[in-house]
């Protein structure tokens, strides 16, 4: 009976400890963001892109706004894997719609606001300090982003590499409209574009809408804003 008795308890220890690491396993693919095996949509460049490659996490250089958290994580789609030291390109216009380093058309690169560039840490997460973007004619509220694999930072520039992504991020409509009623926001005298009536959103940009979170009830006080790209560091698109 002792014999059996140990058996027994043998295998419900086995028993329990495959349930538990079924379990563990579960937990740990419930905790994966949702977008972490599936490839991001490439989004076009638009027309305001500096090669700058200024490495800084804070870019706001003082424009007024809504205080905004951008934490970009970025992951390998083909395995779920964090993609350490990949360099987080982005840019973005002011509340009042405004890029910098471009005026009636042309590139004047002696303005800088509003763009930089951030390594992602062990765990695939760069982020930023910047401010909640405004709009101009015919866009929805966003901000572009590139991924750069391979190169290197000196001086507090990221040279070489390649750029394995671009897209663009956008913000959820619920909190568009309450940014829309605060200063200086409210000076921007530009048609608001909706994601839906956006071609460029409606063209994959639901996979890169943020996670928005405020900071508290008064929404003027800042938000944080999560997303995940899903990328293939090798490629050169």
């Amino acid at each position: 009976m002792a014999t059996l008795g140990g058996a027994t308890l043998g295998v419900a220890a086995l028993g329990l400890a495959a349930t538990q690491a079924t379990a563990a396993t579960e937990h740990q693919a419930a905790a994966r963001p949702a977008a972490a095996c599936v490839l991001t949509p490439e989004q076009t460049e638009g027309p305001y892109y500096l090669d700058l490659e200024t490495v800084r996490r804070n870019i706001t250089e003082g424009k007024a706004g809504v205080p905004l958290t951008l934490r970009v994580t970025v992951v390998d789609a083909a395995t779920c894997a964090p993609l350490p030291q990949t360099a987080v390109d982005i840019w973005h216009c002011d509340a009042l719609g405004v890029y910098s380093g471009y005026v009636a058309g042309g590139s004047t690169p002696d303005t800088t606001f509003l763009r930089g560039v951030q390594l992602t840490d062990s765990a695939g997460v760069a982020e930023f300090t910047t401010i909640y973007p405004g709009w101009y004619v015919g866009r929805a509220l966003h901000i572009h982003v590139k991924t750069h694999a391979g190169g290197t930072v000196s001086d507090g520039t990221y040279n070489g590499g390649h750029v394995s992504h671009t897209g663009q991020l956008y913000f959820p409509e619920a909190y568009n409209t309450r940014i829309a009623a605060l200063s200086p926001y409210r000076n921007n005298t530009a048609t608001r574009t909706l994601n839906a009536r956006d071609g460029i959103y409606r063209n994959g940009g639901s996979s890169t809408l943020l996670t928005l979170t405020a900071a508290g009830s008064d929404l003027g006080k800042g938000v944080t804003g999560t997303v995940v790209l899903g990328i293939d560091p090798a490629a050169t698109p």
